[in-house]
């Protein structure tokens, strides 16, 4: 097990001295819902089961709730105290994390949660159980009204507490060795691999956006705090500028010679371009449907101030993982209302068996969805190779800038010649009849303009 926090401590270790304010509590709890010292569903010694965690925690319930700030930035923080029944979540649990959430929806905060909990307090029953809904309506509200949800995952998180507060947020974060799953270690099956059930198999399974050392949970949940409200535009977002060039080149005589520039190693890769646009980056991880990859680089990126969310391609064959990460950082950058800015540079999807068995199709449907839907402003320069789909599908729509070195096309001019029966030697000119420059893109009308 790893080494954890009480709630107070976690809370502590996270918030700026002395600007932490609990929460008003109304001080009713089980008993004082039903009358009946042993709780809604008259579980035997129940009331005395809550007498002892009290004493024990010096805690009234199993969760600790305030305002304070994090790194400068004022927010809602929700710490689990694990001492006080396993951190359970009841009846007294959901009036507390209701009131957080509503205070953090009211005053445009964004909420915090300490995690540390083993799911439902079955001594309430059912009238346990269903405090999940509530929580998860709270959070859907908190979600459309704009308002990011962080999360750190403690030891353990398990249960309802991992299936909303954890993986509902739109960061998580988790503490090294921490235990993390919907099962509990007591009602997992045999023989089940333990693995799967802690911060960093999580992480391995694209459900958490980064496992982070006890000292640095503080100064990780700063920086995304500062990139996930900082300075709005003034007015509507505007689309931002595409990057500026690394050189001025020439422009490209032949279709062929622009193939030969994007798949030359020398050209600038999406690393350099992100390290010159940006001042500072927040990545985030996974596709919350067990796949990772890291060819497609997704994040919150500060310039001049300003806030940008980034999609950059790597150069790679994109993976379905790949595509719906990507899909996700679009629809949180629109929830939070946050410009885009994608990167296009792959030789097209991924199509093996393993890609067609991942959900390639729907992938790349759901990007395409999530691109078309988007109601902030979106630009994408062309970095290097636009191979078909693949690169279509981050590419925003009616706002596309493409540099020297790239090119886009409906097929890579080998494909094409294969495809009308070319020898290979009649690749070039096949490249040149695909009209894939990019001052042809500009002629064709599906580029605004060449950069450089």
């Amino acid at each position: 097990m790893a080494e954890n926090w009480t709630a107070r401590e976690a809370i502590a270790a996270v918030v700026d001295r002395g600007s932490f304010t609990e929460l008003p509590d109304d001080g009713g709890g089980p008993s004082a819902r039903t009358g009946d010292s042993d709780g809604p569903i008259g579980w035997p010694g129940y009331g005395a089961l809550l007498a002892r965690a009290g004493e024990r925690t010096g805690e009234g319930e199993s969760v600790v709730c305030g305002t304070g700030s994090v790194g400068g930035t004022e927010a809602v923080v929700v710490s689990f105290e694990f001492g006080f029944l396993g951190g359970s979540l009841a009846e007294r649990t959901g009036d507390r994390l209701e009131a957080a959430y509503t205070v953090a929806r009211e005053r445009r905060r964004p909420l915090v949660s300490l995690i540390a909990t083993g799911g439902s307090r079955m001594q309430e029953g059912m009238r346990a159980l269903v405090q999940l809904q509530r929580v998860a309506r709270q959070s859907a509200l908190l979600r459309s009204a704009g308002v990011p949800q962080l999360a750190v995952l403690r030891d353990p998180t398990t249960g309802g507490g991992w299936a909303t507060l954890g993986a509902g947020a739109d960061v998580i974060l988790a503490l090294p060795g921490a235990q993390v799953g919907f099962a509990g270690s007591r009602v997992r099956p045999p023989g089940a691999d333990p693995a799967a059930y802690t911060a960093e198999g999580q992480w391995a399974a694209g459900q958490i956006d980064a496992v982070v050392r006890r000292d640095e949970v503080a100064g990780s949940l700063a920086g995304w705090l500062r990139h996930l409200t900082a300075a709005p535009w003034d007015g509507p977002p505007e689309p931002p500028g595409p990057p500026a060039p690394y050189a001025n080149r020439p422009a490209t005589p032949t279709g062929w010679e622009a193939v030969t520039r994007a798949r030359s190693p020398e050209r600038p890769r999406a690393g350099a371009y992100l390290a010159a646009y940006f001042d500072e980056v927040r990545e985030i991880s996974g596709d919350r449907c067990g796949g990772t990859d890291p060819g497609v680089r997704c994040g919150f990126g500060l310039r001049q101030g300003r806030v940008i969310a980034y999609a950059a391609q790597c150069g790679t064959a994109t993976l379905p993982a790949d595509f719906r990460t990507a899909a996700r950082l679009v629809r949180l950058a629109d929830r939070l209302g946050i410009p885009v800015l994608t990167l296009v540079d792959t030789p097209g999807a991924a199509n093996d068996a393993a890609a067609e068995r991942a959900g390639a199709g729907a992938a790349i449907a759901d990007l395409f969805g999530a691109m078309a839907t988007a109601r902030v402003p979106l630009t994408t320069l062309l970095i290097g190779e636009g191979g078909s789909g693949g690169a279509l599908a981050l590419a925003a729509p009616g706002n596309l800038w493409a540099a020297r070195d790239s090119y886009f096309s409906v097929i890579a001019p080998e494909a094409a010649a294969a495809i009308l029966k070319r020898t290979p030697d009649r690749v070039p000119e096949t490249a040149g009849q695909l009209r894939l420059r990019p001052e042809d893109l500009v002629e064709l009308g599906i580029a605004r303009g060449v950069v450089g």
